[in-house]
């Protein structure tokens, strides 16, 4: 690649700010199995560092040495504006790695001398190819610091999205496959949802054993896929969940079958997994608008949807299974943790509170004090800028809408006195319903009223969150049922405390 490409690639990326360059040579050019000394090709992509930007140069070039020479003429040209990183292959390059999957000794000692010289000639860090064996990883940094770098070097971390992209992937780069990951892809491989679940866990175990190490920086390779990333960096506690942009209210699940799906009743809003395992078996997914909720059919309530992580068990072991002598007792629980002093609830999946929720919690504590007892809510939103930390989901540039809305568990007196009540108020709707399933409303029974939308540049409306008494019906099933598996019978058999959940 001539010296002026170079130079007009660095000078543009330059005037824009850039400040950290990755060099390297790239593939061959389009057609080509092997690198050709003619006039080769020019690409560039741009990804992140640190929340800084790297130019990635692919260099279609035949020898090796170019790239150092080009570390070289950044310095000389540049001097130590740019920050310059390398790559660094764990297992050798894939030009020297051999039939039976290895490197010679001899050809991964002349990779490391060379990668030495890269950053003798300037590089500040080093990023590695992809690799799946951690040990062979932590040797390489090892081998890299007995001969002298003493630079960063930061793992290259692929999560597996697809059984079938991480075959084509490793064959590609010639990458060692632990045996182990092999026995656990083996079957699961034609199931596209297990097999990413199984690439966050395995990156996640990954970067916990680097990070163990005493490595603290990563570097994942996305393709275009965020969704593992994300998953994996909220598991290692880097980053926030609720910090992450959402393209709807309820976060989408990576299904492929349901990637049209955009819109749901609010009833499951704390219980998605619920959710998805009762409705996996419908031939379409709502897409637009709600249609006729009679025509859907739920799967039944089975073990799976009461089941919980070990962690979070434990965790709402601790929380919510203690002695209950009054209702007050059970009340004081639910208005603790809408105040976020307890971080379970027997009718949430989820980890903690909405954001939004802090809007109205101390509303919500005085409701639960009055012997209404919430399980699921929103505040009132009016045009609320899409990119709202509290409230805001889909593209930027939007606003966003949503009702007032409140569920609750309360007595049939409590219930009467407030559908009087509800009178004087013609704007607002309820339904209620006993565990019998007797339905008191003042809506019609095939009313969908949406009760999140928004509105965003060159899109329809959206309307991804309804409430419908067809679903409320379903859904009391599983509310009610929680009260017993999912609580009272947390404790033993002849339990005061559970008697009393029971009579309640």
């Amino acid at each position: 690649m001539p010296v002026e490409k170079i130079d007009y690639a660095l000078e543009s990326v330059k005037k824009d700010g850039i400040q950290n360059v990755l060099a390297s040579r790239g593939d061959p050019p389009r057609g080509q199995d092997k690198f050709a000394q003619t006039e080769g090709g020019f690409a560039s992509a741009v990804s992140t560092y640190r929340d800084r930007a790297i130019l990635c140069m692919q260099h279609y070039i035949l020898n090796w040495q170019q790239v150092l020479s080009n570390v070289e003429h950044i310095r000389k040209s540049y001097g130590d504006y740019f920050g310059i990183a390398v790559a660094g292959y764990p297992e050798a390059h894939p030009e020297v790695i051999e039939s039976n999957g290895l490197a010679t000794p001899e050809a991964y000692a002349k990779d490391l001398a060379y990668l030495k010289r890269k950053v003798d000639a300037g590089a500040d860090v080093i990023v590695t190819q992809l690799f799946y064996d951690v040990d062979n990883f932590l040797k390489f940094v090892n081998d890299c610091r007995q001969i002298g770098i003493t630079c960063p070097i930061v793992p290259g971390i692929m999560p597996i999205n697809n059984y079938n992209g991480f075959i084509r992937m490793t064959g590609f780069c010639k990458t060692k496959i632990p045996s182990e990951i092999t026995a656990a892809l083996e079957p699961i491989k034609d199931n596209e949802e297990a097999v990413r679940a199984y690439g966050v866990h395995l990156g996640t175990e990954m970067c916990k054993k680097i990070m163990a190490s005493g490595i603290k920086t990563l570097h994942l390779y996305t393709l275009n896929m965020e969704k593992s990333a994300l998953a994996i960096l909220t598991n290692l506690g880097l980053i926030e969940e609720s910090k992450i942009s959402r393209p709807l209210p309820w976060r989408k699940p990576t299904n492929l079958f349901r990637l049209k799906e955009d819109v749901r009743p609010i009833f499951w809003a704390n219980r998605p997994k619920s959710y998805i395992t009762r409705t996996i078996g419908w031939e379409q997914y709502p897409h637009g608008r709600w249609g006729d909720a009679s025509n859907a059919s739920y799967g039944a309530l089975t073990d799976h949807q009461f089941l919980r992580p070990r962690a979070r068990d434990k965790k709402l072991q601790e929380e919510w299974v203690v002695p209950l002598k009054k209702f007050d007792d059970i009340s004081e629980k639910f208005m603790k943790y809408c105040l976020g002093q307890l971080k379970t609830s027997p009718w949430s999946e989820l980890d903690a509170l909405q954001p939004e929720t802090k809007i109205i919690n101390e509303q919500l504590a005085s409701i639960n004090l009055k012997g209404f007892l919430t399980i699921n809510s929103q505040p009132p939103v009016n045009g609320a800028k899409s990119d709202s930390l509290s409230v805001g989901w889909g593209p930027a540039g939007g606003y966003v809408y949503q009702k007032a809305y409140v569920e609750f568990f309360c007595s049939g007196d409590k219930l009467n006195a407030l559908v009087e009540k509800s009178k004087a108020y013609p704007s607002h709707t309820y339904i209620a319903v006993n565990k019998e399933g007797n339905l008191i409303s003042n809506v019609g029974k095939n009313d969908v009223n949406a009760v999140t939308w928004g509105v965003f540049p060159a899109k329809e409306i959206i309307q991804p969150t309804v409430v419908d008494p067809s679903n409320f019906l379903i859904w009391k099933d599983e509310a009610f049922e929680i009260w017993s598996r999912g609580w009272a019978q947390l404790y033993p058999e002849d339990d005061s405390s559970r008697s009393l959940l029971q009579e309640v």
